[in-house]
């Protein structure tokens, strides 16, 4: 992750990530109180891993990399496995996936008789199995009754906690076969029976489970097996180590047949498992489950592959600490870790300046990212975030990756501080912090509205280039006048060159402007004024969205456009300029009768439209022919979704999220950016973020995208 270009600075990286993985391995695994996410500690040890294999001679003799678990706890009473415990390695996208694949071929041709067993071809299949997030436990059996129940531990030693096993719901006390038998599986805690514990404990003041497995592994490991008992746990079986009956070894000749065997037995064993001969077919076992993995009541964090046949199991046999024969393939990650290269401000179309830190390109929720918000330089002191710190990053959905933490410990000394700046980098300007209005509630519950200084900067020079493109290109994006082609690069260029300054310029554009320019030919030229000249007809929630008031996004404008016939109290509104002159005439209190805009919002719509210069632009793109088109009045039975709230998290594939929006508003409904108790779906496509988390918690209907497509009557 970190550039390293000498041994020495390898040395230190290798010596600062061994210490800081063994903190959080120890917070993990033996105290159960993880103070970082799964797959920002994954992150950690990927790197670390990488850096040893380059710099293999600087490795710690107690490199966590070497570590399976966690130190038994000395409450316990300590088991030693009978069968050494593993942890597979880890794969995260099909290009790994094929290495892994190649090289488990290459072994076997090498192991297994010189390719006289043609490997390469039709005797090679894997099975692959869901991931199941919970904890690892290990099971004997005697005579068919259960006498032992331990956690991995180390992967040496565990813990026994057979009374706790007992309590969990589906494993059974007495097989359905009189065998004595080592099975190996993962006990897990439903999203639903996490969300009644965590009310309880919110109830109790006490510290909430920050996910199920977290949950899951303090149930198992408690000193009284009836706090177990009440956390109604289940449990999946997957592996056997060891299986006799009257002396007879009853060990399956493959994974598929052992989980046969296993079910047969009266085990519970996860359904969703399928045999595989090629790495497409992996491929699309995987992406299967990526997209229904939230319809589950169980979490997973991605499949596992098995070579299937046992023979070719023990022949390629196990590293220092990971079985060749399998391997992890995990989801994308929506928290990972990377480097602050550098900071840098964007100065909005409001004038406000945030701050958007450079990263070392990174892979997180399936994409890769460079730059991450800062939000403000308040969140800067509060993260003490400075340059060339290692940080922990999340990104859901679609929303730009933000820095949720800086592990300090990974810190050399060189990092550098992040000083707010007093001017601002585009004009020169003093900056300022805005006093912005704060609205709670008082003793009577009456609305007490206060002043209070806004977190952000703001460039005080209201005629600041960067905030003049900023608007101009809010104006013309897809969401307001939609007008294809022109990009930020334009927008900046044509301003430049003096072309145009305000939304009204836009319409007077010529092909006898832009040919000159750089980047147009006559046919660009061409193309893009007929995407303007379209874009004269624009419907009117896009054309009060385009024109970048404070506070009105494309909900506000909505609200706004459906609110017009009664601001016009019986009056005609069918142009551009009734428009503008009906909202040029209303109070702040006429705004505040509308449903959901409230009197921050109200009073930024009336200064925008009593504003001469603005109703001066609205003027003139009245008399170039811009039109405003209203939405046609829908029946009942054409609204559907008349009075539902949708919320959407994730990446949906059928449709792009404004495509989405589009059909549930068009059938009445309304989508919201938050998920609260009022919500009546959220819709969850790939890689879901918090919202879907929220849903959960709050016990939303969640629907992917297949159950959308019912909702919609859409095949």
């Amino acid at each position: 992750m970190m550039h390293i270009s000498t041994k020495e600075q390898a040395k230190k990286r290798i010596a600062s990530l061994s210490q800081e993985i063994e903190k959080h391995r120890q917070l993990y695994h033996t105290a159960d109180q993880p103070v970082i996410s799964d797959e920002a500690y994954d992150a950690l040890v990927q790197e670390l891993t990488q850096l040893e294999e380059r710099f293999s001679g600087f490795a710690l003799a107690v490199s966590p990399t070497k570590r399976v678990g966690g130190v038994p706890l000395p409450a316990f009473q300590k088991v030693r496995h009978a069968f050494q415990q593993w942890s597979f390695d880890d794969v995260f996208d099909v290009a790994e996936l094929e290495a892994w694949d190649k090289k488990v071929k290459n072994l076997l041709e090498k192991n297994v008789g010189n390719g006289k067993l043609g490997i390469r071809d039709a005797l090679l299949e894997y099975i692959c199995e869901l991931k199941i997030d919970g904890l690892k436990i290990i099971l004997t059996y005697e005579n068919g009754v259960l006498v032992r129940g331990a956690t991995r531990g180390d992967g040496t030693v565990g813990e026994e906690v057979t009374d706790n096993v007992r309590t969990i719901r589906n494993i059974p006390l007495q097989l359905k076969q009189a065998v004595n038998a080592t099975v190996v599986g993962e006990a897990w805690l439903s999203a639903a029976e996490l969300k009644r514990i965590n009310s309880e404990r919110e109830q109790k003041d006490e510290p909430l489970f920050a996910n199920p497995r977290n949950a899951a592994a303090g149930a198992i490991r408690q000193l009284d097996s009836k706090v177990t008992a009440s956390r109604k746990l289940d449990a999946f079986i997957y592996d056997v180590e060891a299986i006799e009956h009257n002396g007879q070894t009853l060990f399956p000749e493959t994974q598929g047949a052992e989980l046969t065997l296993l079910a047969s037995l009266g085990l519970p064993v996860n359904e969703h498992h399928a045999i595989c001969k090629t790495v497409e077919a992996i491929e699309a076992y995987y992406t299967l489950w990526k997209k229904k993995r939230h319809t589950l009541p169980y979490g997973l964090d991605g499949i596992v592959i098995k070579v299937n046949e046992r023979r070719l199991q023990e022949a390629l046999g196990y590293t220092g600490k990971a079985p060749r024969f399998g391997v992890a393939y995990k989801f994308p990650a929506e928290q990972t870790t990377t480097i602050v290269e550098d900071v840098t401000v964007q100065i909005g179309r409001t004038g406000a300046l945030t701050p958007v830190a450079h990263l070392r390109p990174v892979r997180v929720a399936g994409s890769t990212v460079s730059r991450a918000t800062l939000h403000n330089y308040d969140e800067i002191k509060r993260l003490d975030v400075r340059i060339g710190d290692t940080v922990i990053i999340q990104k859901a959905g679609d929303i730009i990756p933000e820095i949720v933490e800086v592990l300090k410990g990974l810190r050399t000394g060189q990092e550098k501080k992040i000083v707010e700046p007093k001017n601002c980098p585009m004009c020169g300007a003093p900056v300022e912090r805005q006093e912005v209005k704060s609205k709670q509630r008082g003793k009577k519950l009456a609305a007490v509205v206060s002043m209070q200084e806004s977190a952000a900067l703001y460039c005080t020079n209201r005629a600041c280039f960067a905030m003049e493109k900023e608007k101009l290109i809010h104006a013309v994006s897809r969401k307001g006048l939609d007008m294809p082609g022109l990009g930020e690069k334009i927008v900046e260029q044509l301003m430049n060159e003096g072309l145009v300054k305000d939304i009204a310029d836009m319409y007077e554009l010529t092909v006898g402007d832009l040919t000159p320019l750089d980047r147009f030919a006559s046919t660009s030229a061409e193309k893009l004024v007929a995407a303007i000249a379209r874009a004269k007809r624009v419907p009117a929630s896009k054309f009060l969205y385009a024109l970048g008031i404070r506070y009105v996004g494309e909900e506000t404008a909505e609200l706004l456009t459906a609110a017009l016939p009664a601001l016009a109290r019986g009056k005609k509104i069918e142009s551009l300029r009734d428009v503008t002159a009906l909202l040029a005439h209303q109070k702040s209190a006429d705004f505040l009768t509308i449903k959901g805009i409230g009197e921050v919002v109200a009073e930024s719509i009336v200064e925008w439209f009593q504003n001469e210069k603005s109703n001066a632009v609205l003027q003139r793109l009245a008399s170039l022919g811009v039109m405003i088109i209203f939405p046609e009045r829908r029946t009942g039975a054409e609204r559907p979704f008349q009075g539902k709230t949708f919320v959407l998290t994730g990446e949906l594939a059928s449709f792009t999220r404004d495509e989405a929006k589009a059909i549930i508003k068009e059938k009445g409904g309304a989508v919201s950016l938050a998920v609260s108790r009022k919500t009546d779906f959220v819709v969850a496509g790939e890689n879901p973020g918090s919202k879907y988390n929220a849903a959960q918690a709050l016990g939303v209907k969640v629907v992917d995208e297949d159950g959308f497509k019912k909702i919609l009557d859409i095949s």
